[in-house]
């Protein structure tokens, strides 16, 4: 059982209904027989700095309540602490896609999550990957990171504030098809193989699902010592359309328009800037100029609460 806790709520997710979950989960964390205490965010990154912290003041615990950008800072803040003085991570899922909790089997339940997480009783380390673009900007990520179409999805995902959930990621895949139909061209190393190529979407995949509905690499596994890559080569917009219910149900592999393979190390230059977004959180968007971007994985570098 952990002795101190943080919870790092943000207040907005779930379309601004965060604030009001967490509020009725207020009797559960009064059970807490340790040290508790909650921080909400209040503007972008503030989760990274909370996390940070929470570690220095010595929480043995630090409970991410949000959706996948709220897991990825808190994430982001820990990573900054040495592996030695790194607390363990739990997470309460209250956004819209959840996908990280639901690659280490959480429940969507908060109230249960939430319970869950305070004791504690079932830790596992997990991969976590880092990226380091062409001008030594650094940036974790613990599912997957988009470049090229899904990044621009969810760019347009972020505009959205009318629908929520899957349905929000699935309005912004179709406007990317018919407005962000721009394939680049693209040279790829990894640890073993090099190619060159047409490329509408790189993805990196360390747990199977991202957008809340899209099995993108099904057999990904978040603490296995590697990740793998979903490649869509150039199609046409009629050939997107086709394959979005292949990437709902996770059987897009069979087309020979995709090209996937794992890594432990992945460099990507484009002759187009680069559109990337990491777990969901926008990392370059329109008008940026990044052209060149590198990845490695961290293999058992976080230890979190498991389902």
């Amino acid at each position: 059982m952990p002795r101190k806790v943080k919870l790092i709520l943000n207040p907005m997710a779930d379309m601004g209904r965060a604030w009001k979950t967490a509020n009725d989960l207020r009797p559960i964390a009064q059970e807490f027989k340790g040290e508790l205490t909650w921080s909400g965010t209040v503007y972008p990154t503030h989760a990274i700095e909370l996390a940070k912290q929470a570690a220095e003041e010595g929480c043995d615990l630090v409970i991410a309540m949000g959706g996948d950008g709220t897991a990825h800072e808190v994430m982001n803040g820990l990573m900054q602490v040495p592996e030695n003085k790194r607390p363990v991570m739990g997470i309460v899922p209250i956004g819209s896609g959840n996908d990280f909790a639901y690659s280490v089997g959480i429940t969507q339940k908060p109230a249960h999550a939430l319970a869950h997480a305070l004791t504690a009783e079932n830790i596992s380390a997990v991969d976590i990957g880092l990226m380091t673009d062409e001008h030594g900007r650094r940036e974790y990520f613990d599912n997957t990171l988009g470049i090229g179409f899904d990044a621009v999805v969810t760019i347009r995902s972020h505009k959205l504030p009318i629908v929520k959930g899957f349905l929000m990621y699935l309005t912004a895949v179709i406007q990317t098809i018919i407005l962000n139909h721009n394939p680049a061209s693209v040279k790829i190393e990894t640890d073993t193989e090099a190619w060159e190529g047409n490329t509408l979407m790189v993805t990196l995949c360390n747990g199977p699902r991202e957008g809340g509905g899209f099995m993108l690499s099904p057999e990904s596994k978040n603490n296995d010592g590697r990740m793998e890559y979903v490649i869509v080569n150039k199609v046409s917009r009629a050939m997107m359309f086709r394959l979005v219910p292949e990437f709902m149900n996770g059987t897009h592999m069979r087309f020979k328009q995709i090209r996937m393979g794992e890594f432990k190390k992945f460099t990507l230059t484009s002759d187009l800037p680069l559109y990337i977004h990491a777990d969901g959180e926008i990392f370059t968007s329109f008008g940026s100029n990044l052209r060149k971007v590198s990845f490695e994985i961290l293999p058992q570098a976080l230890r979190v609460v498991k389902g």
